[in-house]
């Protein structure tokens, strides 16, 4: 449920007015053409490369290596596959004699038919006083010169999660080295929120789905996670018996920390890009309006002043210079930005039901849900769309597959975290940010509101 939908049946929104949609065509541009802008929006720049990742080797014969290998070979693969930068060559197609050294490395049997690869991973893992060791390699095959672009050695305590946390380190420096400098997000969380222990809380997990777990424990209904730029602290919602307010969350601490009541019902934070402001929708004078004040809740600031409900800023984390929100000033809620002193005021979307804008973090691109064709017996679901902020063209990211809402882009701007519905329960999903490689990452209770950390 929409923040925008929610402030509908808390009887705060009560316009349902189609007098202020415009029907025109939006923004003159056909489906295919508005798709073929944001072909690169995945790749940046970056040439695709073939990569070919060899099963490392066991170094001796501790009874914990093969474990700790299994899982390490495992979540590599896996990193550089959802990369969406690399063509990974299947397994299928490997030599039968991989290496685990470089003096055990045959180039031309990667470079050629059927591999076909540019590029190698390889490398050994052994466990040995209760230290697991990695020794990883990056080869260019089709060098034969110089083929080292990499070589990196891990020790960490001989476990489960150290073995994934080894093997996301090393799939993020091969992203960074080959994917234009981005640094890549095997290391990234995400906060969410789940029913799955009987009540709304805030849970968090890796950017994989792994490692889920239970972040407020309030027994009450926790909304609207968004976790600060350092990753220090998660401001939310939290529906109270007599009130609707922000709360802070010290991920230092583990346990909630002060932020003083706004006033009316205070919803949707969000975190400028340098972690000193929030911004967020209050009713404290009536109408839900977007505030601004200081990361501690004080030096409040009103930014918007008109009918209609204002909810869901969010910063554009390039510049910290505008705000994207919904607004209901028109009727149904469309999509604006403004700058963030409340200027500029301009409107994004012209007709449907647009909500949960989320902006891209090169500051290019703002993804938001979208049911284009609103209105009772008009065909058409809730998907995901990604607009181009200069020009305003967009595209459609999911197509025919339940409601889909809450998008979130992870830091690297190759990946977008959303919820859906399309398999009978409302799960956290991901998808590279063109529409492709869609994957279910929650299956546990009703899980929602996916926030992707900034790093």
């Amino acid at each position: 449920m929409t923040e925008f939908r929610r402030l509908t049946r808390q009887g705060v929104f009560r316009s349902r007015s189609f007098a202020g949609i415009v029907a025109t065509l939006l923004l003159c541009v056909s489906a295919f053409s508005q798709q073929d802008k944001f072909q690169g929006v995945v790749t940046q720049g970056v040439e695709r490369v073939r990569i070919a990742v060899a099963d490392f080797k066991p170094a001796n014969a501790d009874p914990n290596t093969g474990p700790l290998l299994t899982t390490f070979n495992s979540v590599l693969f896996s990193d550089l596959q959802n990369a969406g930068i690399f063509d990974v060559v299947s397994k299928s197609f490997n030599p039968l004699q991989v290496p685990g050294t470089p003096q055990e490395v045959t180039l031309d049997a990667w470079a050629n038919p059927p591999t076909n690869a540019a590029m190698l991973a390889f490398g050994n893992l052994g466990v040995s006083g209760g230290q697991v060791s990695v020794f990883g390699w990056l080869y260019d095959v089709k060098n034969t010169v110089s083929p080292q672009v990499l070589g990196k050695q891990y020790r960490e305590d001989a476990t489960q999660d150290n073995a994934r946390l080894i093997a996301h380190r090393f799939a993020d420096e091969i992203i960074f080295r080959l994917g234009g400098g981005i640094p890549g997000i095997a290391e990234s969380k995400t906060v969410f929120v789940s029913n799955r222990t009987g009540t709304k809380e805030i849970w968090m997990m890796d950017y994989d789905g792994n490692g889920e777990h239970a972040v407020t424990k309030l027994g009450s209904i926790a909304l609207s996670p968004r976790i600060s730029p350092d990753s220090s602290r998660i401001a939310f919602v939290e529906l109270g018996k007599r009130s609707v307010n922000i709360r802070m969350f010290s991920l230092d601490l583990n346990r909630p920390v002060s932020f003083p009541a706004i006033g009316g019902t205070t919803i949707s934070p969000a975190w400028s890009p340098d972690g000193l402001h929030l911004a967020f929708s209050s009713s404290r004078t009536g109408d839900p309006e977007i505030y601004v004040s200081n990361a501690s809740g004080g030096e409040l600031t009103r930014l918007t002043e008109a009918h209609g409900p204002d909810v869901s800023p969010v910063w554009n984390p390039k510049t910290g210079g505008q705000i994207a929100w919904i607004s209901g000033r028109s009727g149904l809620p469309q999509l604006y930005i403004m700058a963030s002193d409340g200027t500029n005021v301009q409107r994004m979307t012209d007709t449907g039901y647009a909500v949960s804008p989320s902006w891209s973090p090169n500051g290019q691109y703002l993804v938001f849900a979208w049911s284009r064709k609103y209105g009772p017996g008009v065909p058409g679901a809730q998907d995901i769309y990604i607009m181009d902020v200069a020009s305003k063209t967009w595209a459609q990211l999911t197509h025919d597959a339940g409601s889909n809402d809450f998008p979130s882009w992870s830091p690297d701007g190759r990946h977008i975290a959303f919820q859906s519905n399309r398999s009978g329960t409302t799960q956290i999903w991901t998808m590279l940010a063109d529409g492709t490689q869609q994957h279910q990452l929650t299956h546990t209770g009703q899980n929602t509101q996916p926030n992707w950390s900034w790093k």
